[in-house]
């Protein structure tokens, strides 16, 4: 039986550059971990065996799969008709400024966004559910 209530779960665009992708992630967990917050997270605080600290790790293991960006999109659609919460990143959010991505964003139609990725938190079940046809990152 599993000992936890939610999974987290990260789908990355295999067909971009890995640079791009680990940028990407950075940028989902940085606001996702804002919004949903150290608790339901459970985030711990790993001492060593100096006593040296380690804060701020899941307890939860954090699946990270690969799919491309129209399995991506369905799996975006799929959290929101489920009520599961969710953060993505799109192609739109990259070069310029922060200013230029949101414009550029504003600017592009649902159907030409090219997703990057997408993380998922929420009930266990549910989330695995969803993320079961979707092969791990190697």
């Amino acid at each position: 039986m599993n000992s936890f209530e939610n999974k987290l779960v990260a789908v990355m665009n295999e067909k971009v550059d890995p640079g791009v992708i680990m940028n990407a992630l950075a940028h989902m967990c940085i606001g996702f971990g804002s919004e949903i917050g150290k608790d339901p997270l459970r985030l711990t605080n790993y001492i060593d065996g100096d006593g040296g600290s380690h804060p701020f790790i899941s307890e939860m293991p954090f699946m990270i799969l690969k799919a491309n960006s129209n399995k991506i999109k369905g799996l975006r659609q799929a959290a929101i008709e489920q009520g599961i919460k969710f953060v993505d990143f799109t192609q739109t959010m990259t070069i310029g400024t922060y200013q230029e991505q949101l414009e550029r964003t504003k600017q592009t139609k649902g159907d030409e966004i090219i997703y990057y990725g997408i993380v998922l938190f929420g009930d266990w079940n549910k989330v695995s559910e969803l993320t079961r046809k979707f092969s791990l990152w190697k």
